[in-house]
């Protein structure tokens, strides 16, 4: 196959028919990635052009905070389903047994309230924030007090939610 492309690459550039646009951008194969990458940062500092900003240089903010954290209770959410269903097909017995296993533990209430919150925690960030999240796609509260007051909204609710589930 590659040598196809290159036969036709030979016939292209050899007909009195330029190819122009399609061979305009391209790097020849005589150039390195470093080279490249050098040619680069010499055009960037001949035109006296700033870097990009990195993440270290901003100020946390609560959306920042919120978008990240979002991120990662729907990744949370969507491995611990994943785990559970294979853990119900892999595992022998059935949920009763296992349920009588925690029994069988015998934690203390408190601990036991705070993996209640740890777990419900994940749901119920996820799902006020995307409840906010579908007031936004409807062009509602997105002016920056609207959007800090409706995050400490979700944040309470989420708490709200997590020690009425954890109370169960």
């Amino acid at each position: 196959m590659a040598l196809l492309w290159r036969l036709a690459g030979r016939r292209c550039l050899g007909s009195p028919i330029s190819p122009g646009p399609l061979l305009h951008r391209v790097c020849w194969a005589g150039s390195t990635a470093q080279q490249e990458m050098d040619r680069f940062w010499q055009k960037n500092q001949r035109l006296n052009r700033p870097l990009s900003p990195h993440i270290a240089i901003y100020r946390w903010s609560l959306p920042m905070a919120m978008s990240i954290l979002h991120r990662g209770t729907g990744a949370a959410l969507s491995s611990g389903v994943s785990l559970f269903a294979v853990a119900a097909l892999l595992l022998p017995g059935d949920y009763p047994s296992y349920l009588e296993l925690l029994r069988s533990l015998q934690l203390g209430t408190g601990l036991i309230g705070a993996l209640k919150f740890t777990l419900a925690f994940p749901l119920a960030y996820h799902t006020w924030n995307g409840m906010r999240h579908l007031a936004w796609d409807t062009a509602h509260a997105l002016r920056m007090p609207q959007v800090q007051s409706s995050g400490y909204l979700v944040l309470t609710l989420t708490v709200a939610t997590c020690l009425g589930l954890a109370m169960l």
